[in-house]
């Protein structure tokens, strides 16, 4: 038996359904304008755009990570902000700062002026370039979609999604996420380097005159109301059982964890790599046209999910083991639940 979450679906959910599965397509179309190739990551990352998540974006340079960021603000016509993650990069310069000001009638006050955060889509350029200070700044923005300043919550924008942008080959002058900062992310993509038919077609395309006529295809609100409509999509108790199954797998501490992670992983994954498996499993079921997700769905996710949580110890360093590895190992040892 399934036990299917309660869901009664309206005339309006179907509608909303079949407009974002349509809008999907057109989405990705635009997107091929501009981007060639990287189509699972694009997939993933419209994923967790409609699951109201953010992502770390990890490649080498010259990828077009930061060019899929705002291409994808273009096509749904958010505002977008770009920060330039530095060494001398203050919190202030994210958030925004409370200013000294001065009203027609010469009364001073303070008033609170915005930061780049307060947009619609904010790509975090290089993130693990500015100290963990500034790191932080992000951390409250993230979770709770809010800034404080001097007491005073400041809501954010609706939509609201963060994407970080890192470099994995240079270590000297970087600084590393903390733990608690990478939890914040829903996925973790990792770009690779194209085929070589995609990339005679980048150059082919970017070495000569560039005109890409994108079109607008959600609004904002529109962008919304399918978030609010991905967590009303059902989730069996199977299929969850499988995502928490995994999560847990993945510390080295339960009973129930397999003999590679007891040998092979520091740290394991917390309770939110379960919870953004499920919604990143509800997204891309919609994208699929599934009624709902399932176990197949949950295996796609978690490759995203648990490559930033979970910490290989020095023993899977020895062995040239990286978190990929040990998370496909992972996947092929964990049976799907029975029932």
């Amino acid at each position: 038996m399934t036990d299917l979450a309660p869901l009664t679906p309206t005339d309006t959910d179907v509608e909303l359904l079949q407009e974002l599965r349509d809008g999907y397509g057109q989405l990705r179309g635009e997107i091929a304008k501009v981007i060639i190739g990287q189509e699972h990551i694009v997939r993933a990352l419209l994923a967790a755009m409609f699951s109201g998540g953010h992502v770390l974006l990890i490649g080498v340079p010259g990828l077009a990570k930061t060019r899929l960021v705002k291409t994808l603000s273009d096509v749904l016509s958010w505002e977008f902000q770009r920060i330039q993650f530095t060494p001398d990069l203050m919190p202030s310069d994210i958030t925004g700062v409370e200013l000294l000001q001065v009203d027609p009638e010469g009364q001073r006050h303070m008033e609170f002026i915005p930061g780049p955060i307060f947009s619609n889509l904010v790509l975090a350029d290089e993130i693990n370039r500015t100290p963990p200070k500034t790191q932080s700044a992000l951390l409250e923005a993230m979770q709770e979609r809010h800034v404080t300043s001097a007491g005073k919550l400041h809501q954010l924008p609706d939509p609201f999604m963060v994407v970080a942008t890192q470099n994995p080959i240079e270590q000297e002058g970087t600084y590393p996420l903390p733990e608690a900062q990478l939890d914040r992310f829903m996925f973790s993509l990792w770009m690779e380097y194209p085929s070589r038919e995609d990339e005679e077609d980048i150059v082919m395309a970017t070495t000569g005159e560039e005109q890409h006529d994108l079109h607008p295809v959600f609004s904002p609100e529109k962008i919304l109301q399918f978030q609010d409509l991905i967590r009303r999509v059902p989730v069996s108790r199977h299929v969850v059982r499988y995502a928490v199954a995994l999560a847990r797998a993945t510390r080295p501490a339960e009973a129930e964890a397999p003999e590679l992670t007891r040998n092979y992983v520091e740290w394991g994954a917390g309770p939110r790599a379960a919870q953004h498996m499920v919604l990143g499993a509800k997204a891309l079921a919609v994208l699929d046209g599934e009624p709902a997700p399932g176990c197949d769905h949950i295996r796609e996710a978690a490759q995203s999910v648990l490559r930033h949580r979970v910490i290989p110890n020095y023993q899977a360093a020895g062995e040239g083991k990286d978190a990929a590895e040990l998370i496909q190992g992972l996947i092929a040892a964990v049976a799907e639940p029975r029932g």
